[in-house]
């Protein structure tokens, strides 16, 4: 009995998928690309069963070999089916905001590459190839695509510089999109027979692009919004990543007439920035391993089923279509070579990327391997009806003898380069951290394996040879290392931060695996980190407090709240905002004692004491900046941030007792009833704490006013109404709060926190208690200087109209201001100094001020 219809196609399917599985360690083993490899023997399938087919002795397979060789699967579907999973797995894996750094040499290598790429093979092919112009550009734009599996593979298996494999990785997510979009136009060309309007079709190339991005990311944001509100419902979290590029590559393709490919590239980079704080941190590795694995069946199937299409193809191929190949290989190498090694360095030199090394360029260049795109777009032209069988058969051999070429010359080879010219190395800093690492890394392994050994009993014979052994390498690691000397003090320090800041976004994500804390906190906690990470990885330490600086300074979104409050009294938007900040504080805070602890305890010993102290001096002035910012928010929020608190180590309680109850499980102690029983109560009181702390944002406002000495005398029934006409603001460091020669609109009351304004060779400062504007208010001329924050500060903001009614109607307050100013220019101190509200100025040590010299912002 026969298999035929549906069952035989996915017979075949499966047989294809154990092919797959077969030739991963084959390939391993032969030290030779997978996809390489994959391509070889989807070609010796193709052949057979075209042999098959041919053969009237062999007619028992016929079957088979028809469903092989005739797979039901045509160009369109190809490319539907299996392009938005690997451009979405290849968006989803990119470090987004490391690759921002190389923007411009992504687009380079995406879109003026394979611009260049089409009209440098169309030119060379058009005197020689018996064709119009736009066939030879048509066949320019299917070859210019490179495909990036094959050679990001042999990267990542050799150890390659992984900048080198982020730019691959990258230049793949948009030159499929460069390519197909320019292939649409001239496939609309050649089959109309009308002639191209080089105006139209750039514009037609921006909106697609342009109008595909926004819809990429609109859908990809939408979708995320969607998994936030499903609480914690794993499968259909991951369910909603699988349907989101297939819904946004058809709206876009079938739809809207924008560029399916850059819209599916959009929304998988928007996973890639927000997913971590979205998704659970088990969730969200589940959730990449899954895509890991989709994208190898995708990939795999992709270049067999391509590459069985290899005999059909080259049906009726000739001496001079060998020719024609050898032309289009070399116009695409040298196109190819023009633009990273002419373009790149002008992009360097406008400092709009950083430099790409000679070593880089030469394997990018040698790198431009083509693969199952490029054979999917050719079976699409030999598919159309309205396409010639000339311009058919000479599109199909001379694409396909392309990929033939790029596959076995280069893919085989590219090894090789890569190994010769020292890529595979590791960068200087990791070569002297190596030794380092492994001399302090092998004397804790020796001491916990003889911890452990005495434990199980083992005899103290073996105990001496493996700890032999052990401490052996150790002292051969501390005698060949040479961290001290390969590494200053600046490259130390920037490593150190470095480290320092993927730890903190290691704790932050494991923090968010507390239900209840706010999804946008720790995601703005996240995207500071990874700032500080690039921070102190391009400009080190002034990079690194920079971007810490800018985490603690108030969102734009709080700000406007804040206005919206000021001017409008709305007060809803402020108290959310409020809400976050303080939470995000209280994170921060307890993350920045946790890297003080990591920093004596793992570091220290690597770095030594020396550059540890000057580090450690760092993250203490992060500790003060957040203590500064969290006390001022406490002082007049004590019961809420108490309770924030307390609901926070609430949180981490229920954590850890259901991590408890899941060891208990693991070690066999209790049964799945008993465990299910547990953590369904350790659920109930989790949910009691899901609902958000609110506060009164003017709470407390009165009594404020009653302290400060200039209402001193005022009735507490005008300070009640006084306290209703107020608005709070909360100024950051370096915050301009009145600015020289304007008039005066707001008075500053000063409840916590400090500011200074420069007159006539004068530093004048306002402190708690202090009243900021009122001396020219009353005096009615504009601000002499501009008031400046010093620190964070917590300041009631009293329009200037309510002030000078009060001035008229209780001539005492003004008298206290006249007594203030006329304190203030005989020199004395300010007000929060003598109440002793006022912390000791940060002053830094001679090493860290001159490490900070040594990194100024223009190196």
């Amino acid at each position: 009995m026969m298999v035929t219809g549906l069952a035989a196609v996915l017979l075949a399917l499966a047989l294809l998928l154990a092919l797959i599985s077969a030739v991963q360690p084959l390939a391993r083993r032969l030290e030779v690309s997978e996809t390489v490899l994959l391509a070889l023997v989807g070609i010796i399938l193709g052949g057979a069963a075209d042999l098959v087919l041919r053969s009237s002795m062999t007619e028992m397979f016929d079957s088979a070999a028809e469903t092989l060789l005739y797979f039901p699967i045509n160009s369109e579907a190809f490319l539907l089916i299996f392009l938005p999973i690997l451009v979405f797995q290849g968006a989803l894996a990119i470090d987004v905001r490391r690759l921002a750094h190389e923007a411009a040499t992504v687009l380079l290598l995406a879109v003026v590459a394979v611009v260049v790429s089409t009209a440098t093979i169309g030119l060379a092919l058009y005197p020689f190839a018996g064709q119009s112009l736009v066939v030879c550009l048509l066949l320019g734009s299917i070859v210019a695509t490179t495909d990036p599996s094959a050679v990001a593979g042999i990267f990542r298996e050799i150890g390659a510089a992984s900048r080198l494999t982020r730019l691959v990785e990258g230049e793949a997510l948009l030159n499929d999109a460069a390519a197909i979009a320019i292939f649409s136009i001239l496939l609309a060309s050649v089959t109309s027979h009308h002639q191209i309007r080089l105006g139209g079709a750039a514009l037609d190339f921006v909106t697609s692009f342009g109008g595909a991005i926004i819809v990429g990311v609109a859908i990809g944001r939408l979708t995320l919004l969607l998994i936030a509100g499903l609480g914690a419902s794993p499968a259909a979290e991951v369910t909603l990543t699988l349907a989101l590029p297939y819904t946004v590559y058809i709206i876009c393709d079938e739809l809207l007439g924008f560029s399916g490919v850059v819209a599916t590239a959009a929304s998988g980079l928007t996973l890639s920035v927000y997913g971590p704080s979205t998704f659970r941190p088990q969730i969200w590795r589940f959730l990449n391993e899954l895509w890991q694995q989709l994208v190898f069946w995708a990939g795999s199937l992709v270049f067999l089923l391509a590459s069985m299409l290899v005999p059909r193809l080259l049906i009726g191929m000739t001496r001079w279509d060998c020719v024609l190949i050898i032309i289009a290989s070399v116009a695409g190498l040298l196109a190819r070579g023009s633009v990273v090694f002419g373009l790149l360095p002008i992009l360097a030199a406008a400092k709009l990327s950083p430099p790409v090394p000679n070593p880089f360029k030469t394997t990018m260049v040698w790198g431009g391997l083509r693969g199952a795109i490029t054979l999917a777009l050719a079976l699409a032209v030999t598919e159309n009806q309205r396409v010639s069988t000339p311009v058919a058969h000479f599109i199909g051999i001379i694409a396909t003898g392309f990929v033939l070429i790029t596959l076995l010359l280069n893919g085989t080879t590219l090894r090789y380069l890569v190994i010769f010219l020292k890529l595979d190395q590791l960068s200087p800093i990791d070569q002297a951290l190596r030794h380092q690492v492994l001399g302090t890394g092998l004397g804790h392994v020796a001491e916990r394996t003889h911890n452990l050994a005495e434990e199980l009993g083992f005899s103290s014979s073996v105990q001496h040879a493996i700890l032999g052994r052990i401490e052996h390498r150790a002292e051969e690691e501390r005698e060949a290392n040479t961290f001290d000397t390969a590494l200053g003090d600046r490259q130390r320090v920037t490593l150190a931060l470095i480290v320092i800041a993927n730890r903190e976004r290691s704790l932050l994500l494991d923090l968010f695996r507390i239900q209840g804390l706010s999804r946008r906190v720790m995601e703005n906690l996240l995207r500071s980190a990874e700032a500080m990470v690039d921070g102190a990885r391009l400009e080190g330490r002034y990079g690194y407090v920079r971007a810490l600086r800018k985490r603690l300074s108030p969102t734009l979104r709080f700000r406007l709240a804040q206005i919206l409050h000021h001017r409008l009294h709305i007060d809803q938007p402020l108290m959310y905002c409020m809400t976050e900040r303080f939470e995000m504080l209280v994170i921060a805070h307890l993350v920045s004692i946790s890297l003080m602890r990591f920093m004596h305890e793992r570091l220290e010993p690597m770095l030594g004491s020396r550059i540890s102290e000057i580090v450690s001096e760092v993250l203490g002035r992060q500790r003060r900046l957040l203590n500064d910012a969290l006390e001022m928010m406490r002082l007049h929020y004590q019961g809420y941030s108490e309770a924030l608190e307390s609901r926070i180590l609430h949180q981490i309680a229920l954590r850890l007792e259901g991590e408890e109850y899941d060891e208990l499980l693991s070690d066999n102690l209790i049964s799945e009833e008993l465990h299910r029983e547990l953590y369904r109560d350790v659920e109930k009181r989790r949910q009691r704490l899901d609902t958000p702390l609110r506060f009164d944002l003017k709470s407390g406002i009165e009594q404020r006013l009653r302290e400060f000495p200039a209402f001193r005398g005022v009735p507490d029934a005008v300070l009640h109404d006084l306290a209703m006409n107020i608005s709070l603001h909360f100024a950051s460091p370096g915050e301009t709060l009145i600015k020289r020669g304007h008039k005066i609109h707001t008075i500053y009351a000063v409840v916590a926190g400090l500011a200074e304004v420069h007159i006539a060779e004068q530093d004048i400062q306002f402190g708690a208690g202090d009243l900021i504007g009122a001396s020219a208010l009353i005096n009615d001329v504009p601000a002499r200087g501009t008031v400046r924050a010093l620190q964070f500060g917590h300041l009631l903001a009293i329009p200037a109209a309510r002030f000078r009614r009060l001035l008229e109607e209780y001539p005492i307050v003004q008298r206290a201001v006249d007594e203030r100013a006329s304190e203030r220019r005989d020199g004395k101190r300010p007000l929060s100094l003598v109440l002793g509200q006022e912390k000791e100025p940060f002053v830094p040590s001679r090493e860290a001020i001159k490490l900070m010299m040594d990194q100024r912002p223009h190196e």
